[in-house]
């Protein structure tokens, strides 16, 4: 199965994920904050605070920690879980929903009618774009892999939409 099949099949199943994550409480254990794992990646630091909110994040929304069985998305791999505001999340599968085919617009769209994306500052989602590119950008070091370069052009090619909507 493709990438973008995978990680799109069931559009309903995943909005369920995103919804249901969002109505949990963040549990009470130690976990990163998600304005300190941004912090070295956001053009001024001010704009970390963006990221700050208290809730439970999965932030690792690729192709293989989303699994779909009938009409259900299961969210596994949590090694990245973090603690922040809730759009952190569908802003995540923004950018593997561009590494997997489709345009930052069409990406967007995808989100839209999310309750906790409508609730994203564009401003703070323009400082995502700018971090998560830079995040890609030291991942990828000097000899990225194909996978590792398909989701830095993907973080690119976001915060170049981003910028351009100015």
């Amino acid at each position: 199965m493709g990438q973008a099949e995978h990680c799109t099949g069931d559009a309903k199943a995943v909005g369920d994920a995103f919804d249901e994550l969002a109505s949990l409480p963040c549990p009470d254990i130690e976990l990163r904050h998600a304005e300190q794992r941004l912090a070295d990646y956001v053009a001024d630091p001010a704009d970390a605070a963006a990221f700050a909110g208290n809730a439970l994040l999965h932030t690792d929304w690729n192709n293989h920690n989303v699994l779909i069985t009938h009409d259900r998305a299961h969210l596994v791999d949590w090694g990245w879980a973090t603690r922040g505001a809730a759009w952190l999340d569908p802003a995540h599968w923004v950018i593997w929903l561009i590494a997997a085919g489709h345009t930052p617009s069409a990406a967007e769209e995808s989100v839209a009618m999310l309750p906790t994306w409508t609730m994203a500052p564009p401003r703070a989602v323009d400082a995502f774009a700018h971090a998560s590119a830079n995040l890609w950008e030291r991942i990828a070091g000097v000899t990225p892999d194909d996978w590792t370069m398909n989701l830095l052009d993907a973080a690119r090619l976001w915060q170049q939409h981003r910028s351009n909507r100015h």
